[in-house]
């Protein structure tokens, strides 16, 4: 081969390496909306089961020397102070006492007897509801949960318990904690919310008390605590029961136990199934450490939600030192937390329910672009009920390479950008409402 034709060679190339870089080039205006906020990697929640006092003890004064955000699913009928307290609503208990003498557990009556078991005037029955629900819950186990609640009934008849209520453990786990305290550590930050009355087994409760347990105690957090805070919820024991989740759905935009959303796969804590690879937009990765989980695994996790684009992390703790469910040591905790905020670079840690509206929002926030003269004007639109969902969405618009700083007017709020590049052009981030058009216009210098 000649030099000419080297020569003519070599420029065909780079011509066809320009025309591809250039076909790559987004057009000056295009505007996206990141998949989480800051254009994070990936998203973390650290959330709290029951509210034990050590959590906010031992555990939150860590956090808050990290600056790390989390959610505490708390237990409102053991709270001083509080209106609404666990109860049985229902015919008179000694009725239904007396009937159980006469006519074995069954699935007709398994449910009211579920309901009624913690409030029969006598102390230590709700242990044996929870055992029978937790049989109740296998198909195949169902007559053994009979049998549990016809030996409580028994027992009952027999005289076998101490006359007055007790509450399970993980209500008593509480004492110490007050309105006052959540109201403060709301104000801080960590976002509080609600994980029913008494932490009852919702799938042996009848649907009138399913739905006081749950209604009642969204009522106590909105007056306690506001609206903003009864957004999320986490029915008790991770249940799933399709029964519970329909009426669960009606109460609360947000369900830790399940979100049904058409564009999240979900992944919960008892799987032991990995983020992979999927048509939908999202992963929630439930992961819930125990007593037994090595600090390495724990650490693994934080590195998949790093790795992948797509996977929202959300970490179920439950007791502090010593006090609660699977208790960790808080300086385990220290360790790792130190461990997610050094991966802050990659990672949005937010709150469960910020997360949760940020990816509602993205998904049903409608985008438009244009230009009036050199102004670059973004429109955004969401049929989202401004009360609750009021987060700012993270925007990613491409612009002209010229602009180096770039000025972005939402109605009076006004943001100066530096543009940065990657292999599509330049382009600017910047946070928006999505009810207020967008003008963003740039300079050299």
């Amino acid at each position: 081969m000649n030099a000419a034709v080297k020569t003519f060679v070599a420029l065909a190339v780079i011509y066809l390496q320009v025309n591809i870089v250039n076909a790559q080039q987004a057009a000056i205006g295009k505007t996206e909306i990141t998949k989480w906020q800051y254009g994070k990697n990936g998203a973390v929640s650290l959330t709290y089961d029951d509210g034990s006092i050590n959590q906010f003890k031992h555990a939150l004064p860590i956090m808050e020397r990290l600056k790390l955000p989390a959610t505490f699913f708390v237990i409102t009928g053991g709270i001083p102070g509080s209106k609404y307290y666990g109860k049985f609503i229902g015919r008179p208990v000694k009725t239904i006492i007396k009937e159980s003498a006469t006519i074995p557990t069954n699935e007709k009556n398994f449910f009211e007897r579920c309901s009624a078991g913690g409030y029969l005037g006598y102390k230590g029955t709700i242990s044996y509801v929870t055992k029978a629900v937790g049989l109740y819950d296998n198909v195949k186990r169902r007559e053994h949960a009979f049998k549990v609640m016809d030996t409580l009934y028994q027992k009952v008849r027999n005289g076998d318990f101490q006359p007055g209520y007790q509450p399970c453990d993980e209500v008593l786990q509480e004492d110490g904690l007050t309105w006052d305290d959540l109201r403060s550590y709301s104000g801080r930050g960590y976002e509080i919310a609600s994980h029913s009355i008494t932490h009852a087994s919702m799938p042996g409760l009848d649907s009138v008390n399913i739905s006081y347990e749950l209604e009642k105690s969204k009522e106590e957090i909105r007056d306690k605590m506001g609206v903003r805070s009864t957004f999320s919820t986490e029915v008790p024991y991770g249940y799933e029961d399709e029964r519970v989740m329909k009426i669960a759905y009606k109460i609360y935009p947000v369900l830790r136990n399940r979100m049904p959303e058409p564009w999240l796969k979900e992944i919960d804590r008892a799987s032991k199934q990995t983020p992979c690879t999927t048509t939908k937009d999202y992963i929630q990765w439930q992961r819930g450490a125990t007593t037994k989980t090595p600090l390495s695994l724990m650490e693994s996790w934080v590195d998949t939600a790093v790795a992948k684009n797509n996977t929202w992390l959300v970490l179920v703790f439950h007791g502090v030192d010593n006090l609660g469910y699977e208790a960790l040591p808080h300086t385990m905790l220290d360790e790792y937390f130190q461990y997610i905020k050094n991966n802050q670079k990659d990672l949005w840690i937010a709150t469960f329910g910020d997360v949760a509206r940020y990816m509602r929002q993205k998904e049903y926030t409608k985008l438009e672009e244009g230009k009036t003269g050199d102004k670059l004007i973004i429109n955004l639109s969401s049929p989202l009920y401004r009360g609750l969902y009021d987060l700012p969405l993270t925007l990613k618009t491409y612009v002209s390479p010229e602009w180096k700083r770039v000025w972005v007017w939402q109605g009076k709020r006004m943001q100066r950008v530096d543009a940065t590049t990657d292999d599509k052009g330049s382009y600017v981030l910047y946070q928006a409402y999505p009810w207020t058009p967008l003008t963003l216009a740039g300079k050299e210098n």
